[in-house]
């Protein structure tokens, strides 16, 4: 797996893309309280999230956006990227770091990507990929007005309409299931 990692990088600094190697969190356990979730991280290298069908369990978040009339905030992701690049992608995303609180990566990941501070969070599922990613999925709400600004890993974005059925054509339907899955 070291090996395929290695190549995967290689891969990624000679189309342009920053490699982002390094460490990463990985989910070694969790459990599930009354009103709590708790996890068990420990590091792992962030290259081996790019080898085929075999991400290690290592730990994303994924944490949508929402505005306070209930519109969704979207991104297309540009095409340098070593994860989702040309595809739309719905708010935030990215690694959680080694000794990181996973809520805390979520609101990093927003502060990052579109420089933006929710007045509202919460984490609605805790998911794994078939490829062994693992997402922590959360939700955030903008106050009233608020604006964003991508960062320079968007390359276009919108708001789509509150209503999942009313998306834009570019919604493929991972996106559009994600979208029903948290509007209940």
């Amino acid at each position: 797996m070291i090996d395929a990692a290695d190549v995967a990088i290689d891969a990624l600094r000679r189309r342009g893309s920053p490699s982002h190697d390094g460490l990463a969190a990985r989910l070694a356990d969790f459990a599930a309280g009354p009103d709590r979730l708790y996890l068990e991280l420990q590091p792992v290298r962030w290259a081996v999230r790019l080898v085929r069908d075999r991400a290690g369990r290592s730990l994303s978040v994924l944490c949508l956006v929402r505005a306070a009339d209930g519109s969704w905030l979207a991104g297309r992701r540009a095409r340098w990227l070593a994860t989702w690049a040309g595809r739309w992608a719905l708010g935030a995303g990215g690694s959680v770091e080694v000794d990181e609180d996973p809520i805390g990566a979520l609101t990093r990941e927003l502060r990052e990507e579109w420089s933006v501070e929710p007045v509202r969070l919460r984490v609605e599922a805790l998911v794994q990929l078939p490829s062994e990613l693992v997402l922590l999925v959360g939700q955030a709400w903008l106050p009233d007005g608020a604006t964003v600004e991508p960062d320079h890993e968007h390359d276009e974005y919108a708001w789509w309409p509150a209503a999942v059925d009313e998306w834009p054509e570019e919604a493929d339907e991972p996106l559009r299931r994600i979208g029903a899955l948290l509007a209940e």
